[in-house]
Parts: C-alpha cells; sequence; structure tokens
C-alpha cells in the first residue's frame, strides 16, 4: 500500500492537466475536483446548483462540501481540489496567478500545490517553479 504523499501526488497527477488544458484553451477554469475511492480508482467530484456563472469561492465550498461527505461515508481516502489563485511567489514576493491543488488524505496528511503561471499576448503559458505549502487539513476531521 502506498504512503499518503504519493497516493496524492498519484491525484495530482491525474487532475493538473485539466486545469492545464483548460488554461491553454480559455486563459482562465472554473475548481474542479478530483478524488481516489478506497480501491485506488481516480474519480471526478463536480457540483451543480442551478447557478450558470457561480462564484469560485461558492464552488470551493460545494465541492469540499462533497469531499467531507464522502470522507465521513469512507468513500474517499485522498481528495483533490483544484482552482486558480494569486500567490506571492517565495523567490522574489511578486504576485502571480497559480493552479492551485489543495491535497488532503485520511491519514493525515495535507498539502496544497502552487503551479504559478503567466499568460502573454499569444496565450502561450509560461509556468514558474511549483512550491507547496501546508494544507488546512479540512476534509478528513
Amino acid at each position: 500500500m502506498s504512503d499518503a504523499k504519493t497516493e496524492c501526488e498519484t491525484l495530482m497527477s491525474a487532475v493538473l492537466p485539466f486545469a492545464q488544458q483548460m488554461l491553454a484553451k480559455h486563459g482562465e477554469f472554473f475548481p474542479f475536483g478530483g478524488a481516489m475511492e478506497n480501491d485506488g480508482k481516480i474519480v471526478s467530484v463536480s457540483v451543480f446548483d442551478g447557478i450558470e456563472q457561480p462564484a469560485s469561492d461558492h464552488v470551493i465550498r460545494q465541492i469540499k462540501d462533497a469531499f467531507t461527505a464522502g470522507a465521513r461515508t469512507g468513500t474517499y481516502r485522498a481528495t483533490a481540489l483544484v482552482y486558480d489563485a494569486k500567490v506571492k511567489l517565495p523567490s522574489t514576493g511578486e504576485i502571480s496567478d497559480a493552479i492551485s491543488v489543495s491535497l488532503n488524505h485520511r491519514d493525515n496528511y495535507s498539502v496544497i500545490v502552487m503551479f504559478p503561471y503567466m499568460i502573454d499576448g499569444r496565450k502561450k503559458i509560461a509556468f514558474a517553479p511549483p512550491y507547496a505549502e501546508k494544507g488546512e487539513a479540512d476534509i478528513f476531521t
């Protein structure tokens, strides 16, 4: 059996390409989620409450609620919430856009990995080196 960090990295590798694809096509993306079920299967976790253009914080709250429900029932062993954020680059202190991936695992592992990026006038995406911060540990409580 894999450890929590390895399983979260596997989950992150599964969800990150969709965010990169949406950025390349549209220059933005709505928050979305993915989860690893107990058998190791990775599934998409989506929400919709009838609002066509919901605020990102509303979508994030709904996805976290779905994650928490799945954690409570024992359906999920790991979760990944992917959203667009503004971050302060640790190397320069400059503000940058970033794909943020908030990862949580039932074995008390929580981290947020940031993938800073810039989109130039020709819609080309340039990524800066990723970095991680301690997560909120708010799913598997």
